[in-house]
């Protein structure tokens, strides 16, 4: 009789596996989202700063993205098992529940040893940066979340409102602040298009130096003298306007690109809020280039070093 009123339905199966996987997911990005937080305010001096604010930023909404969808699939399951349970208590004891819950104990458990040993191994080597502990920390706190949230509900001792709210409102508050840190939509669209614009200065830039190798050390007066049927070279116009860049020449090798940008470009290691000038094209070996900008109507001076970008002599 007690195995008919415990017996695993599909129901019960589905509702279980779809609880315990919205968990796992949630948890992830959660875990996830705060690498992000501790990536963008204690940046990686050995990476390149530009690049590594990016792909933050996109992992932040990619995270955000997830929250927003899983996490209220997590809450929704886990409400709908709890009423279950009340109205038939033997439904906590349904092997499949029992299964996922130590398995998840299992999994945490694990999560939270290497977590440990990971810390105790970076101390020993000297290599335990304020990044590092952080990102430690952040993974300590959800697994010994979880870890106590479920060994309550396998001793029915769980403050389940008390535990829904206060999650609830860590997730929420790490979701909004990554919408300030990452910015609104609104911003990564411009952000995409300015992206796209220092791009086509970049590819102009590097036409108008080949014109100056094969023309004889001589500038092209405009841009529509790049253009060049055999490469299918068209110079590419501003992405959000459609109007053609700005290209002066100002002088026998040297010359002016021009742009308006939405956005300020994101934020050098060394120079994090004011952007620096422009280098001039082929110093340093010719690729020291610097496009960092501010918002608004920008021009880039750019001076090509004939003695780097001169082409070789032919072969008698």
């Amino acid at each position: 009789m007690e195995n008919t009123q415990i017996k695993t339905g599909p129901k019960d199966v589905f509702l279980h596996l779809l609880a315990i996987i919205a968990l796992y997911v949630s948890a992830g990005s959660f875990i996830a989202l705060l690498f992000q937080y501790i990536n963008v305010y204690l940046p990686d001096k050995a990476v390149d700063q530009y690049y590594s604010l990016q792909s933050a930023y996109a992992s932040m909404r990619w995270s955000i993205a997830l929250l927003f969808v899983i996490y209220p699939v997590y809450v929704w399951a886990s409400w709908f098992l709890n009423k279950e349970y009340k109205m038939e208590q033997q439904k906590r004891e349904i092997k499949i529940r029992k299964w996922l819950l130590y398995f998840t104990l299992f999994a945490t458990a694990l999560l939270i040893i290497g977590d440990l040993v990971a810390l105790i191994y970076s101390f020993l080597q000297g290599e335990l940066t304020a990044r590092f502990l952080y990102k430690i920390l952040a993974v300590f706190l959800v697994a010994a979340i979880i870890f106590k949230y479920y060994l309550m509900d396998l001793k029915n001792s769980v403050p389940y409102k008390i535990f829904a709210y206060a999650v609830s409102a860590l997730v929420a508050l790490a979701v909004i602040g990554g919408f300030f840190v990452a910015g609104s939509p609104q911003e990564a669209r411009l952000r995409q298009f300015d992206d796209m614009r220092v791009r086509n200065l970049q590819e102009i830039q590097s036409q108008v130096v080949y014109y100056w190798q094969y023309k004889e050390n001589k500038l092209p007066i405009f841009l529509d003298d790049l253009k060049n049927d055999i490469d299918a070279f068209i110079p590419p116009k501003d992405p959000e306007t459609g109007q053609s860049y700005e290209y002066k020449v100002t002088g026998a090798s040297s010359f002016t690109l021009c742009a308006n940008f939405a956005l300020p470009s994101l934020p050098d290691q060394t120079s994090r809020y004011a952007p620096m000038p422009a280098k001039p094209y082929g110093i340093d070996s010719g690729i020291a280039q610097n496009w960092e900008h501010l918002a608004g109507h920008i021009c880039f001076d750019r001076t090509i070093d004939p003695d780097f970008y001169k082409l070789p002599e032919k072969t008698r």
